[in-house]
């Protein structure tokens, strides 16, 4: 697959123009996780305005998963039987998993960033293994995924999750650990090299000491103890004194706000608009300067840089549409909701462990980097592993009920063609579904109508020229082959390389 080059000029002036379904359908693929064509449809006609308005407001709205019963449990709540704990944990996360899978289908905005934050500011399930730490991490991301980046930098780093993640927990007044002050500049904040020095690290990694478990390692909250806090004065980001946690925090914001709201904009727009972030083809640096402005003036919220940015020209530019590759959890999620089919928390469970099979296993990142996303997602064994996948959960809802297929034809062609006769008007409206801007040549899309043309009907029986009882022979709504050809169709482009692309 070619890399794209950004060669985006548009400005972040406000997109001004109604939305079109090429527009509205790319809304919903990067500020959620796709949409059905009902949502699509209600969207067309809309102002980017109103409707990035609404769908910010609803995010900030949007209340964190309930604290399941076991939220604060620790070590001695398990049987003492390893192989019942054992069980026990794994249906633990198992319904942790599924409510927020079923978060990250319904919460459009909210969990597209909550999930883009786990890859920020990450940790991994399989370093610290406990429930309760993951539940806390999963609350702090939903609570911050839109609100104040400097409270959200401050929470993240004080969950038992991170401290243990990063050895915070093993960071003495007397015998400082460095891991978090290095993540703290280097991953979540500045980048690399940016603003800081290494003596800047060694002094910080004393003002974060005293976060220390309590009695046991291993699922046990962390707090504070006061008699493994470094008192020396500390310099950091030159500034000097005996600095703590909050102070720390204080600094960092006040010394490094440019480098911070530059950073972490960036990111933004390489997860919301290209992966290129640096070609001198585009202005895409101009935008990210803009958002940095925006992200500064506002005392670092994240909402006013995201409404800036999802009302721009920029953003709507032709040059930002299905430039993306998708995800494991966006190609699966995205066929949930484009497909509108019917699915239950099975479903879902079979959404995130096909999304680790191909490389993206929830909250376990490869390493504290993150996965580097886009082009990382493709290679010889990941795109056989998406296409079959893919193929297989056609086929599941297909078994299910081939019925909801023609349903969805119907759907996407309109009131006006649900009975249609003409094979291309079908064809093209579920290729303009499913793919950003179409298939790339005349003889792919000739090839999806081959698909869509099973052996079992007869071509003439498409022509309006011939007709049995003064109807053609083959009609969307009522020929019974209809709902395999639309799932033959799906299984088709399901491996085309526009496919891919959000």
């Amino acid at each position: 697959m070619e890399y794209f080059i950004n060669c985006n000029s548009s400005t972040l002036a406000p997109y001004t123009d109604p939305l079109d379904e090429l527009r509205a359908a790319h809304l919903y693929r990067r500020l959620g996780f796709s949409a059905s064509v009902q949502t699509i449809n209600a969207a067309v006609g809309q102002s980017a305005d109103a409707l990035v308005d609404a769908l910010v407001d609803q995010a900030l709205a949007q209340a964190p998963i309930p604290a399941p019963e076991w939220a604060n449990w620790n070590n001695a709540n398990y049987p003492e039987d390893d192989d019942l704990a054992r069980q026990i944990r794994r249906a633990q996360q198992e319904e942790l998993a599924t409510a927020y899978g079923n978060a990250l289908l319904n919460n459009n905005l909210r969990d597209r960033l909550s999930f883009f934050w786990s890859n920020h500011f990450v940790t991994e399930l399989d370093v610290y293994q406990c429930n309760s730490f993951l539940y806390e991490y999963v609350n702090c991301l939903q609570r911050n995924a839109l609100g104040n980046f400097r409270t959200f930098v401050s929470e993240i780093g004080l969950t038992s999750a991170m401290l243990y993640y990063l050895d915070g927990v093993r960071n003495r007044g007397n015998n400082p650990n460095e891991n978090y002050a290095r993540e703290l500049y280097e991953l979540f904040t500045l980048g690399e090299g940016n603003g800081y020095t290494e003596e800047d690290i060694i002094e910080t990694s004393k003002s974060l000491s005293g976060y220390t478990e309590r009695g046991e390692e291993g699922c046990t909250f962390v707090t504070f103890n006061p008699e493994q806090f470094n008192t020396d004065n500390k310099t950091i980001l030159g500034q000097t004194g005996n600095w703590g946690y909050d102070e720390t925090m204080d600094i960092l914001f006040t010394q490094r706000p440019n480098e911070i709201a530059t950073f972490i904009c960036q990111k933004l727009y390489e997860y919301f608009v290209h992966p290129d972030s640096d070609d001198e083809a585009g202005n895409a640096q101009v935008i990210i300067s803009g958002m940095a402005t925006t992200f500064l003036a506002n005392n670092f919220e994240i909402a006013p840089v995201l409404r800036q940015l999802f009302k721009s020209q920029h953003f709507f530019d032709e040059d930002a549409i299905g430039v993306i590759i998708k995800s494991p959890f966006d190609l699966y999620l995205a066929m949930l909701k484009e497909t509108n089919f019917a699915y239950d928390d099975a479903t879902v469970i079979n959404t995130i462990d096909a999304a680790e099979m191909i490389g993206q296993e929830l909250w376990d990142p490869v390493d504290v980097a993150g996965w580097q996303r886009d082009r990382e997602w493709i290679n010889t064994n990941f795109i056989i592993g998406r296409w079959l996948t893919s193929e297989v959960f056609l086929e599941r809802f297909y078994q299910a009920n081939p019925e909801q297929f023609r349903t969805l034809a119907m759907d996407a062609v309109g009131v006006a063609n649900s009975n249609t006769s003409n094979p291309e008007i079908v064809v093209r409206a579920l290729v303009n579904k499913f793919t950003p801007k179409g298939l790339l040549t005349e003889q792919d899309f000739e090839n999806a109508m081959d698909a869509f043309k099973i052996d079992d009907v007869p071509e003439i029986y498409y022509s309006p020229d011939y007709i049995d009882g003064g109807q053609s022979l083959w009609m969307l709504a009522v020929s019974m082959e209809a709902p395999t050809q639309v799932y033959v169709l799906l299984r088709h482009l399901s491996r085309e390389p526009e496919f891919q692309l959000k």
